[in-house]
């Protein structure tokens, strides 16, 4: 594992103190030298003047600047055969000439600083690197998909000695250092070696394991010196500090095998998907001095209680590694470390794998659009743009105080189809859920005439981003044919979630905001008022099968003055919570998966606080443990009842009963499976109003006994009780479209669902 000669000067002059020049004696002693390597540890040399057959004669040089003394000696030896090394300069540049060849093993070095301090080592600069051609090649090609296998601090044994190795891509870099307590923070004794043109710096360090802080010193080309946490670091310290930490990722026993090959079969567009958002740092908090619970406690609180409410997924915010916690985690440092807020990687490792074990699908936000400008994280990363766009124009965000990524460069779509795919791989992580990416498709996102730049077509698509997304997609899928993709993307740009090779983006899912949006203005109106916005609720349905959609009431709608979802409901405190009934009742049952944020499944009252914990007080109020048990009723509702799942994404799977009743604020429309797929369609009527409806008429497919499924005006919700019926007589009459008709009474702002009793 020992370099070969090159790069070195003539074999000529080295048993002399003048076998290396002062040019490179300086770049050895400033840290500037792009391949110390070449210089330092063991080399072997023939001398020009020998004989054919003559042995080679060997050097060992070495660089401790604070050293007194060095010596070396082979683990054979006994120590008093260590060889002292000669001092080169006082700097502490020391050289062994050795006259015979000597096991090609790692050696000692012996070594005495001034204190008096006295240490035995291993020489880093006696291993050869690491990386592969091959490795380089893909990496500045895009396609290494694994590349943080290799980028990164990895913890190895090589040569029979434990240590870690290091490699970072810092092109433009005139020097890279791995720096920490392991070498007192000092940049002149780890250079790393430059890997021909790739821009990748690689250095194996003896001695340096598991939990060690690091950073990477770079020498920019402008002179600066910066000090940044590693881009590829599997673990980082908890702010306000910001060092990366030697983390090994590997030996964790999952227990989830089962649920991974059953998850390569998962189809999220016939499978009932409902997703309850949540932010770990404030779901609910410490009554300690602590600020966060960690992944074990969350994991003994939020698993069975998103279990009893019937929840197929969690989403959790800000998972990776943000300094600034009122970022919620949409502004990220460390790509491909969990936040340290919750606890080690092998604490979030056990949290997923113990959601898996109680049936639970783990998705995280996963945020590619941005990053912060943090002096330790990607911005300006070897003193140039390298992650980001160069020109304002396009690598920086100026709303949201961020740099834009650079998708046109191969090693940063590389970066973040391999982060994407870390996730899924070593934290089985079941779907990501993409953040902006509106502000990804559009170079005019958020700019002013002249603030930004047109493509090489003369248009607004940022079509670097574009294939970079058709890039991630295929490759996910490639890999992990049953992992969700979901694309927060708010603009009608076409095929979303059509397939790549199709010509669309290649999303499994896309949130429907155009119904978020439609559907919380509707529900904010009087009744009195609704009749005059009817078309909020039936538009959403002239589009709702042009994408596979998934149907959000998230974070985003309850904070920053938007009020909390159940005090955004007009009306007295009962007229509130009925409304809050009918619409997540109206979500529940409407073409489209379902995302609902944590706190409203009982109706919290005031908006979300990042720095505070759900209002769980409200549950022993029973008002609010009513609306609870409807958010579980709804959900259980959900799940047995393919017919408001498997034909989400298709006409098949809905039909309008009652459509143009806006003087009454009633609407009314069938769920079915589709064809094959058996069960007797739910039919789902709404009304919208305070005022009872008796004797209404509602067409239905065939006549007999229907059954109530479920009624949102019941009892145990916290509603009326105004149609305590349970089944009902359809009659062969023609109606609405329909060959049969049912007479319901309409409970107050409520949701009733019937169905055929077969």
């Amino acid at each position: 594992m020992r370099f070969d000669r090159t790069s070195l000067p003539t074999a000529r002059s080295l048993p002399m103190a003048s076998s290396l020049t002062s040019v490179q004696i300086a770049a050895l002693l400033g840290a500037t030298h792009r391949e110390p390597r070449s210089l330092l540890g063991y080399h072997e040399l023939v001398e020009e003047s020998g004989r054919p057959g003559q042995a080679p004669v060997c050097v060992v040089r070495v660089l401790e600047p604070d050293a007194d003394s060095v010596a070396v000696y082979w683990e054979d030896e006994e120590l008093s055969a260590a060889r002292p090394m000669t001092r080169l300069d006082p700097g502490g540049l020391f050289e062994c000439v050795l006259a015979r060849r000597r096991p090609l093993r790692p050696y000692l070095l012996r070594i005495r600083y001034g204190n008096g301090a006295v240490v035995t080592k291993h020489d880093p600069y006696y291993f050869a690197p690491q990386l592969t051609e091959q490795d380089l090649y893909l990496f500045g090609e895009g396609t290494h998909h694994h590349i943080y296998r290799k980028l990164g601090a990895h913890p190895l044994v090589l040569d029979g000695l434990a240590g870690t190795r290091f490699a970072v891509w810092a092109p433009n870099a005139e020097r890279v250092s791995v720096v920490g307590a392991f070498n007192s923070w000092d940049g002149r004794k780890h250079a790393l070696h430059a890997l021909a043109s790739s821009g990748i710096w690689e250095l194996f360090i003896p001695g340096v394991a598991p939990g060690e802080l690091y950073k990477y010193e770079i020498r920019a080309r402008d002179g600066r010196t910066l000090l940044k946490a590693d881009p590829y670091g599997f673990a980082m310290q908890l702010r306000p500090d910001t060092a990366s930490i030697v983390s090994d990722l590997d030996g964790f026993s999952w227990q989830d095998a089962n649920w991974m090959e059953a998850r390569r079969h998962f189809d999220a567009v016939s499978a009932p998907v409902s997703v309850y958002e949540v932010h770990p740092g404030s779901w609910r908090r410490p009554w300690d001095e602590r600020l966060f619970h960690g992944w074990d406690e969350l994991g003994d609180q939020l698993i069975p209680y998103v279990n009893d409410l019937g929840y197929t997924h969690i989403e959790l915010m800000g998972v990776a590694e943000h300094p600034f916690d009122g970022s919620w985690g949409y502004q990220v440092a460390g790509y491909y470390a969990p936040t340290a807020r919750h606890g080690t990687p092998q604490d979030f490792m056990r949290f997923v794998d113990r959601c898996h074990a109680a049936g639970i699908g783990v998705l995280i936000d996963w945020v590619p659009a941005h990053f912060p400008k943090d002096a330790h994280g990607l911005a300006e990363f070897d003193g140039t743009a390298v992650y980001e766009h160069a020109d304002p124009r396009q690598g920086e965000h100026t709303e949201w105080g961020t740099k834009i990524f650079n998708y046109g460069r191969h090693e940063v779509r590389n970066f973040l189809v391999a982060n994407a795919l870390f996730w899924l791989e070593y934290y089985h992580i079941d779907g990501l859920r993409v953040d902006a990416v509106a502000s990804m498709l559009y170079l005019d996102y958020s700019r002013n005439a002249g603030e930004w730049i047109p493509n090489r077509l003369g248009g607004r698509e940022n079509l670097e981003a574009i294939e970079f997304l058709k890039q991630l997609n295929w490759t996910i899928g490639h890999y992990h044919p049953g992992v969700m993709m979901i694309a927060e993307e708010s603009t009608a740009f076409p095929g979303v979630t059509q397939p790549v090779h199709h010509g669309g983006l290649g999303f499994t899912l896309k949130w429907n905001m155009g119904w978020m949006n439609d559907s919380l203005k509707y529900w904010a109106f009087e009744p009195v008022h609704r009749r005059l916005h009817h078309n909020l609720i039936t538009f959403s349905l002239v589009y709702a099968f042009s994408e596979r959609y998934l149907l959000p009431l998230s974070h985003d709608e309850v904070v920053h003055g938007k009020r909390a979802l159940l005090d955004k409901m007009p009306g007295d405190e009962w007229q509130k919570r009925a409304n809050y009934r009918l619409l997540l009742g109206y979500m529940t049952v409407h073409p489209g998966k379902k995302l609902l944020f944590m706190g409203c499944e009982f109706g919290q009252w005031y908006e979300w606080r990042d720095h505070e914990s759900l209002d769980w007080a409200l549950l022993d109020q029973p008002a609010h443990r009513a609306l609870y048990e409807w958010s579980k009723a709804i959900n259980h509702l959900y799940r047995r009842h393919p017919q408001l799942y498997a034909s989400d994404a298709t006409w098949e799977g809905f039909r309008w009963i009652e459509l143009d009743n806006q003087e009454e604020s009633v609407f009314a429309f069938l769920r079915q499976a589709g064809p094959g797929t058996g069960g007797k369609p739910l039919i789902c009527v709404f009304n919208c109003t305070p005022v009872p409806r008796d004797a209404h008429l509602l067409g239905v497919p065939e006549a007999g006994e229907y059954v109530k499924v479920l009624d949102s005006d019941d009892g145990r919700f916290g509603g009326s009780n105004y149609a305590p019926e349970v089944s009902l007589q359809a009659v062969e009459a023609p109606w609405q479209g329909y060959s049969c008709r049912l007479t319901v009474r309409l409970p107050p702002l409520a949701i009733t669902i019937w169905r055929h009793a077969d």
